[in-house]
């Protein structure tokens, strides 16, 4: 680590703790809210590709390794509907790791391996009294269904974005913004440890991203939600990339004997544009249409399925996971969707099962095992030496620990069959602390 990030990460350390000493009734006194999370865990990909072999596993070397991430904010009180957040975070192994064994961690930036901080937030907000408008801008963990915070690894994504939400009508948002810039190790296409353009941060191929220059994404959304029909709309238009039409339908119930339920359907359309779609370097022309069926019982079981079917067309390794973007109903724990060779033409089925243990005296712990199995199209998905792949399946098993006091922890564990690759499983340990 070099002496710009060990002095960035000293001062981060240092913020974290003394956020962490000043009293809540005195921050709640003057208004003025302290809160931080120290996160750490370990991390085991095994691709069975010690040597980073690019007949093997698409060349994903296997990794491992040990981080802590501290993390600080500060807002202020609210004066006339404004307020200002500001967060601070920092990523670092402390020097203890393998560099050689960092490739595929997703905690530093592949390429440098190196201990980071960064101004993670940094926005003003305003909200007016009766709570139907609010205006967002700056830097922020903001989380729409196609570009998201994804805080699901050690950092959250962030993003430079202006956003209006309006909230007149009875269970109904209306919104628009604009999304110019994110950060992200785990989930841009560019150094995620520094603000880089969304065009930079797509996953499009080089030369398309250096044609379509600083592009930014320009959003709508629309919601009604009465607590029994959830109806999602939204559309994102990045200029010279690809748009994405974001349809979502979810119906939730509750029976007599307490068993709840939800059904939902899903579509989502992704079409190349403007410069994009004048070169071949990267195309993009494919829809997924998706169906799932949750629900959960008072003796604290609960199941989770979801299905779906990919079009044939071409883009799914361009787009899928882009921006944080995460809400697909049929993938898997860890490794998703990304280790096929394709998944055009493509079917995906999972399947999970839950339990809460407080059923048996073991409060804020929860199970769950997954299975998703992916039917792919031989003719497009093709291993790392260029044989066809018919199956992928992946099988996985999460517990998860998270009190009323700021302690959290999960552990997750999935192991990935793939049709003419090496099996591969990875291992996540990753908890903290909240306050």
């Amino acid at each position: 680590m070099n002496k710009v990030g060990q002095f960035r990460l000293l001062i981060l350390t240092a913020a974290c703790c003394s956020g962490q000493l000043l009293a809540a009734d005195e921050a709640a006194d003057n208004g003025w809210i302290f809160s931080g999370d120290i996160r750490a865990g370990w991390v085991d990909y095994d691709y069975d590709n010690p040597s980073g072999d690019a007949a093997i596993n698409k060349g994903h070397r296997d990794s491992k390794g040990f981080y802590t991430v501290p993390k600080l904010s500060i807002q202020t009180p609210t004066v006339s509907g404004f307020l200002a957040k500001v967060t601070v975070a920092g990523v670092t192994d402390f020097g203890i790791n393998n560099s050689e064994k960092e490739t595929r961690n997703f905690a530093f930036d592949p390429s440098e391996r190196e201990s980071f901080g960064l101004l993670q937030e940094a926005y003003i907000e305003y909200t007016s009294a009766d709570n139907a408008h609010n205006v967002l801008v700056g830097r922020n963990e903001i989380t729409t269904p196609m570009v998201e915070a994804d805080d699901y690894y050690y950092l959250a994504n962030s993003f430079e974005v202006a956003n209006y939400t309006n909230r007149s009508l009875e269970n109904t948002m209306f919104t628009a913004g604009y999304f110019n810039k994110m950060s992200g190790v785990w989930d841009s296409g560019a150094n995620g440890t520094e603000f880089h353009s969304m065009s930079d941060a797509s996953f499009v191929a080089a030369e398309d991203k250096e044609r379509a220059g600083d592009e930014g994404v320009s959003y709508l959304g629309a919601q009604y939600d009465n607590d029994t029909h959830n109806v999602q709309l939204w559309g994102y238009h990045a200029g010279d990339l690809y748009n994405i039409l974001f349809a979502q339908y979810d119906l939730s119930q509750k029976t007599s004997n307490g068993f709840k339920y939800d059904l939902g359907a899903q579509y989502i359309d992704f079409q190349e544009d403007g410069e994009l779609a004048d070169y071949n370097d990267t195309n993009i022309d494919f829809s997924m249409y998706s169906a799932r069926f949750n629900g959960s019982f008072e003796n604290g079981i609960g199941f989770a399925t979801g299905a779906t079917k990919y079009s044939d067309g071409e883009g799914q390794g361009s787009t899928l996971g882009a921006w944080g973007a995460f809400p697909y109903f049929a993938n898997g724990m860890i490794f998703h969707f990304f280790e096929a060779g394709s998944l055009r033409n493509a079917a995906s089925y999972k399947l999970q099962g839950s339990y809460d243990l407080a059923q048996v005296g073991l409060d804020n712990v929860d199970i769950a095992v997954r299975y998703t199995h992916y039917d792919l199209d031989s003719k497009y998905a093709l291993s790392s030496k260029g044989e066809g792949q018919d199956v992928m399946d992946l099988s996985g098993i999460q517990v998860s620990y998270d009190n009323d006091d700021g302690v959290y922890f999960k552990m997750t564990y999935e192991y990935r069959d793939l049709d003419n690759e090496p099996g591969t499983d990875n291992l996540r340990l990753i908890g903290g602390y909240r306050f």
